[in-house]
């Protein structure tokens, strides 16, 4: 699932993300795999809808094969309307569907399922060596991953991934956008400072790889509600515990 595109520039990569502590990686697998990743996120992933409405909040979830349901709409229009509360008060929040493969691959959810080659694959020794070659971080052991679609409404308000307990060192976006995001949709990766200025945004673009050092304050900005729902990714961190 996860078959590495030979040709790509290490060393160069290495040198910017030493100069600016992030880097993309373009076309990081190759394109058939990245097509049949991208197959699967659409067709074949069972998202959950999660939300957070304030730094001390709960993540909730709700399965979107329930969102028919009188009570399940009911509460997900509880979800909007908390986190729209919650980010109008410059409160961390978010929202958006996610499918946590880990989770499922600790949990056995799907054994042999075709989501378990994707936690597999980022770590095998390829990618794992790419990232560390890339990073300059030999200290990196293992990634967790979830799968992400964002769609119109949703969005993931600024946070730095303080979590040091986690041995989280590098972020991580492989994007399987379609090519033609155009950037009136939203759904940009943004880099902050520490006045709240965009220093830096990524579009999503299909088949790369985004890495970044944490804690790095960012942010996924607002999809407007006339995207279109293809903003799929795989996200994580790389760790060194």
């Amino acid at each position: 699932m996860l078959e590495l595109n030979t040709k790509i520039d290490r060393k160069a990569l290495a040198e910017r993300f030493r100069a600016e502590g992030r880097v993309q990686v373009p076309d990081v697998l190759t394109h058939d795999s990245a097509e049949r990743l991208r197959a699967l996120l659409l067709q074949a992933t069972p998202w959950q809808l999660v939300w957070q409405a304030g730094e001390d909040g709960t993540v909730e979830t709700i399965a979107t094969r329930q969102l028919s349901a009188p009570e399940a709409q009911a509460k997900g229009a509880q979800a909007a309307a908390a986190t729209d509360t919650a980010a109008r008060a410059g409160q961390y929040a978010f929202r958006f569907a996610s499918y946590p493969i880990l989770t499922a691959y600790l949990e056995g959810w799907d054994r042999g399922g075709p989501h378990e080659t994707i936690i597999e694959g980022l770590n095998s020794p390829d990618v794992l060596e790419l990232v560390r070659e890339v990073t300059g971080i030999a200290e990196l052991i293992k990634a967790d991953a979830q799968a992400t679609l964002f769609a119109p409404n949703h969005f993931l308000g600024k946070h730095t991934d303080a979590n040091k307990g986690q041995g989280w060192r590098i972020a991580y976006v492989l994007n399987l956008a379609p090519d033609d995001w155009h950037p009136d949709w939203g759904g940009y990766l943004q880099f902050l400072d520490e006045n709240g200025d965009i220093t830096l945004g990524w579009r999503p673009r299909f088949n790369v790889l985004n890495l970044f050092a944490v804690p790095c304050a960012h942010s996924v900005s607002y999809v407007t509600p006339f995207a279109p729902p293809g903003r799929t990714a795989i996200t994580g961190w790389f760790r060194d515990n």
